[in-house]
């Protein structure tokens, strides 16, 4: 009796010990909240809430920096499936120190960061730093599931405004980007750099209309003059399906910045889009990725360089000079 016990006790140690944790792969868990969404005939993408309690891209409420990337759509996706009014989050330390606790049973978002790692490596009898980019993930809250702290005022309703917004058309203009409105069909032609859109007329609402010269304007930034993207040749192929995502998604983020509510419909490249997050999990975060990129890139030709990127650009005219 006592040697079969010790047996089982030996064979219940050995079994414990193969027993390892598998990492979590974010990458396919998120692809597979998406694929859900797509299938489901929602778009994760899509600004999920009404700007009167919100204004822009979702953003920490603490510390007031703007997420990006992926992270967009993981909050986005966060606020519609649980039916959050803001667009603002923190971690649970942030909302302890703001005085204000999580509320008790509420479940938090998951959402994703790079940390690099510095890894030592002997190369040709020399010791190199190799600098390894390690995907984290952390825990957000909306504010709608923190208590005890003071939370800001919604916003004016500006939902079926359908004049013609001057602080938009000045956007547009200081962009650079040569937009001509003629013809029934909207697109960017990389030939002549120019981005066609139909007559203003031809729009349901000025939502409509916004909605698809931003689409076309993250096209824009994909010049090779500026932030060189590789476009598909053909409507259906792999690049051209994800160069319409970059530009569905660049459009929702800079609809989200302005505060509009409105939707491009491009049904026909969901199909396209199903397809290909099925087979590669990491096309929807090198998608977002470059959708980030391009907003920054039109909020920065904007606004105008900022005085380091003057100094380094100045830099290296000068070296180039040299």
């Amino acid at each position: 009796g006592s040697f079969s016990h010790r047996v089982r006790k030996i064979m219940t140690k050995s079994t414990k010990k193969t027993v390892s944790k598998t990492p979590r792969d974010f990458h396919h868990e998120v692809t597979n909240q998406i694929i859900e969404a797509l299938e489901a005939g929602v778009k994760p993408w899509a600004c999920p809430w009404d700007v009167t309690q919100s204004d822009g891209l979702p953003y920490n409420f603490s510390t007031g920096n703007t997420y990006s990337g992926m992270n967009v759509m993981l909050l986005w996706m966060s606020a519609q499936m649980n039916q959050f009014s803001s667009n603002q989050w923190l971690t649970f330390k942030q909302a302890l120190d703001l005085g204000g606790n999580v509320i008790k049973g509420e479940k938090g978002t998951h959402i994703t960061f790079y940390k690099s790692l510095e890894k030592e490596k002997t190369v040709n009898g020399k010791e190199k730093i190799e600098t390894i980019p390690m995907l984290k993930t952390f825990v957000v809250f909306n504010l709608d599931q923190i208590e005890g702290i003071t939370k800001p005022e919604p916003k004016t309703d500006l939902r079926g405004e359908l004049d013609l917004r001057e602080d938009v058309e000045d956007f547009f203009k200081a962009t650079g980007a040569t937009i001509n409105y003629v013809g029934q069909k909207a697109f960017f032609r990389p030939s002549t750099d120019e981005i066609v859109i139909p007559e203003r007329e031809r729009f349901e609402s000025t939502a409509n209309l916004y909605a698809t010269v931003l689409h076309e304007l993250t096209h824009w930034t994909g010049h090779k003059s500026r932030l060189n993207r590789t476009k598909g040749s053909k409507f259906g192929d792999i690049d051209y399906a994800f160069e319409e995502l970059v530009a569905e998604l660049g459009s929702a983020f800079l609809m989200a910045d302005f505060g509009i509510v409105g939707e491009v419909q491009h049904e026909s490249y969901i199909a396209n889009w199903l397809e290909v997050l099925k087979n590669d999990k990491r096309f929807i975060f090198k998608a977002a990725s470059q959708a980030s990129k391009a907003f920054t890139h039109l909020k920065e030709t904007v606004e105008g360089e900022s005085e380091t990127q003057a100094v380094l650009k100045n830099i290296g005219s000068q070296i180039t000079a040299a």
